[in-house]
């Protein structure tokens, strides 16, 4: 018996193009409109693990969201996310990670450094 965890220091999303081509759910993909503070569901196949820290010496520990595009290629970061509730269920018999995010900021397309490896630059 094995247990299949992924480990992701960031989270990566598929465009919503993908949504509207019935490739992928809603949930899976970065919302149309991203506002800064609101809250997003998101969903993964399998059982993922994210980085969530209640360590009171940071207001927010942050991640970085990332476009996912074709063969694993990422995007660099489009926003700073805080990773709020997590829950594992399982649905046709496939296990999937359903969480919520808050939206710390949401960056301009520029070539200014955001994060350095998975630390938030400010």
């Amino acid at each position: 018996m094995w247990i299949a965890v992924e480990f992701n220091p960031d989270l990566a999303l598929r465009n919503y193009e993908k949504f509207l081509s019935w490739e992928k759910l809603k949930e899976e993909c970065i919302p149309k409109t991203l506002l800064k503070w609101k809250k997003y569901e998101f969903l993964k196949k399998w059982q993922r693990l994210y980085w969530l820290n209640n360590d009171k010496k940071w207001d927010y520990w942050e991640l970085p969201l990332l476009e996912t595009k074709w063969n694993e290629n990422l995007s660099r970061p489009i926003a700073s996310i805080k990773i709020i509730e997590v829950t594992h269920f399982i649905k046709n018999w496939e296990i999937w990670t359903k969480w919520i995010y808050k939206v710390i900021e949401i960056f301009e397309d520029d070539n200014k450094i955001y994060f350095e490896t998975y630390k938030r630059v400010k």
